[in-house]
C-alpha cells in the first residue's frame, strides 16, 4: 500500500517509524514531515492544514490510505474531504472531531452518555463566568472551548487566578476565537493517566496507557507544557481499572456518538483522573498524544497498519494487538524558553551516538534541515525514547542518550518517571 501520514511532529515521526516496518507498505509519504521523518518517508512540502492540497496530492499520487496525525486538520474536515474524493483515511470525521475541537460539545456528549466526569458550566459572557467562579470557589478549572495548542487550560488555585484566566481569554483575546466560549469545571484530585483506544464507530480496542509530565521543570514545577516526557505502561492503570474505563467511559461515549449519527472512528485519547472514587474523564483528544505516541508505539509488537485499516473499515472486532513486556520512557528535549518563545536555530549534533544506545530511538519534533546541519526549530524539538527490561533500565538508557546529544539551546527534565519509580 501507498500511505500518506499528515503532520510534522514527534507523534508523526513515531507513526511513520512504526508504519515503515509494515510488510504491507510499498511507499510512505509524510506532509510536511521533518528531517527525522525524512529518514523513513518521502517528505511532501504541504501544510498539514491545507486540506485541498493534501487531497490533490493523495489523488495525484494514487495514495491508498491517509493517516492523519494532528487534531487541527481533523477538526477542519480533512478525513471527510479525503473520503469524498474516494481516498480511505484514518481519523474521525469533522463532526466527531468536535470531541476535541469543542470542550463544551465534549462535556455535553459525555454528560448525556452518563460518563463520570467533572461538573461543569459553559459561558460566553465574562461577567457571568466570574460570578460562577466566585460562587463555586477555588480551586477550579478554566478551559477555552476551542483548540489552543494545549495552552488553553488554567488550573486556578485561587479566585484571582480564575478571574485572570477568564479576562485573558474572553476580554484580552489571548487565544483568539478559541477563547470566545469557556468551560468552567470542578477541580478533581488524583493521578492523571493518558489512555488510548482504537475505535471503528461501534467497537473499541484498547491500545495502552501512559503517564505524561506536563510541567516544564523537575518536581512538577513551572508552567504547563505540551508534555516534557512520558512512560508506559502506567503502573496505576491496572487491568481491572482498564476494564472499568472501557465499560463506564469509552463504550458509553461510542454508543452516544453513534446514536447522534456522528460515529467515532480513529484513535480516542482519554485523559483520565484516577480519583479516590474511581476513574473520571478529564477530556478527550481525537488523535494520538505527543509524547505518549512516541512512548507507546515502541512497545507494540503487532503491525500497526492493519489495525488502523480495521478502525476505518469497521472491523476492529477482528483485531488483536500484541504488546512487548518491556516498558518505555520518553524524555523531551525542548528549546530554552519553552513553553514561552523558544530559542531557535542552534545546531544539534550527536544523533548517531544517541541512537546507538541499546533500546533507544530519537524522534524528531521541532527540527529543521539547514546548510549548517539539523537545527532546533520549535518548542519541543526531540523525543528520546528508550525501552528496557524494567522502567529503571529504560530511564537510564534514555538519559544516557540525552547526554550524548550536543545542543546548547536545549533543556529537559531529569525526573521523568518519578511517580512510577517512587513507588
Amino acid at each position: 500500500m501507498k500511505i500518506l501520514v499528515v503532520g510534522g511532529g514527534g507523534r508523526e515521526h513515531a507513526l511513520c517509524w512504526k508504519l515503515a516496518a509494515s510488510p504491507r507498505l510499498t511507499k510512505l509519504y509524510c506532509a510536511p514531515g521533518n528531517p527525522g521523518i525524512g529518514q523513513v518517508a518521502d517528505l511532501v512540502p504541504v501544510s498539514a492544514t491545507d486540506v485541498p492540497a493534501i487531497v490533490a496530492f493523495a489523488k495525484q499520487s494514487a495514495i491508498d490510505f491517509v493517516v492523519v496525525g494532528p487534531e487541527e486538520p481533523l477538526t477542519l474536515g480533512l478525513v471527510d474531504a479525503l473520503e469524498a474524493a474516494g481516498i480511505a483515511a484514518f481519523g474521525p470525521s469533522q463532526a466527531a472531531a468536535a470531541l476535541e475541537g469543542s470542550k463544551g460539545f465534549m462535556k455535553d456528549v459525555v454528560a448525556a452518555a452518563g460518563v463520570p466526569t467533572a461538573a461543569y458550566r459553559r459561558f460566553t459572557d465574562a461577567e457571568a463566568a466570574r460570578a460562577y467562579v466566585r460562587e463555586q470557589g477555588a480551586p477550579i478549572v478554566v478551559k477555552t472551548d476551542g483548540l489552543a495548542a494545549g495552552k488553553g487550560v488554567t488550573v486556578a488555585l485561587t479566585l484571582a487566578e480564575a478571574e485572570a484566566a477568564i479576562a485573558e481569554a474572553m476580554e484580552d483575546g489571548k487565544f483568539g476565537k478559541a477563547g470566545a466560549e469557556l468551560v468552567i469545571e470542578e477541580f478533581m484530585e488524583g493521578e492523571e493517566v493518558s489512555f488510548f483506544v482504537l475505535c471503528d464507530g461501534t467497537h473499541a480496542v484498547p491500545l495502552a496507557a501512559a503517564q505524561d509530565h506536563k510541567r516544564a521543570f523537575d518536581g512538577d514545577e513551572g508552567p504547563n507544557t505540551g508534555g516534557m516526557g512520558a512512560y508506559s505502561p502506567a503502573p496505576i492503570f491496572t487491568p481491572a481499572l482498564e476494564a472499568e474505563v472501557m465499560a463506564t467511559i469509552i463504550q458509553p461515549t461510542l454508543d452516544h456518538m453513534a446514536a447522534r449519527e456522528t460515529p467515532y472512528k480513529g484513535v480516542l485519547f482519554a485523559g483520565l483522573m484516577i480519583t479516590a472514587k474511581g476513574p473520571r474523564l478529564i477530556e478527550y483528544n481525537v488523535r494520538f498524544g505527543d509524547p505518549e505516541c512516541q512512548t507507546i508505539l515502541p512497545r507494540l509488537t503487532s503491525d500497526l497498519l492493519p489495525a488502523l485499516l480495521a478502525s476505518r473499515n469497521g472491523h476492529l472486532d477482528d483485531v488483536t494487538l500484541l504488546w512487548g513486556a518491556a516498558p518505555s520512557l520518553t524524555v523531551i528535549l525542548a528549546g530554552q524558553g519553552y513553553p514561552g518563545e523558544p530559542k531557535k536555530g542552534g545546531v544539534i549534533q550527536g544523533f548517531d551516538a544517541a541512537g546507538s544506545v541499546p533500546g533507544v530511538t530519537v524522534f524528531h519534533a521541532g527540527t529543521k534541515q539547514t546548510d549548517a546541519g539539523i537545527v532546533g526549530n520549535g518548542g519541543r524539538v526531540l523525543a528520546v525514547t528508550a525501552t528496557g527490561t524494567d522502567l529503571i533500565e529504560a530511564r537510564t538508557r534514555a538519559y544516557q542518550a540525552v547526554d550524548l546529544i550536543d545542543w546548547a539551546d536545549g533543556f529537559c527534565r531529569r525526573d521523568i518517571g518519578w511517580r512510577a519509580l517512587g513507588k
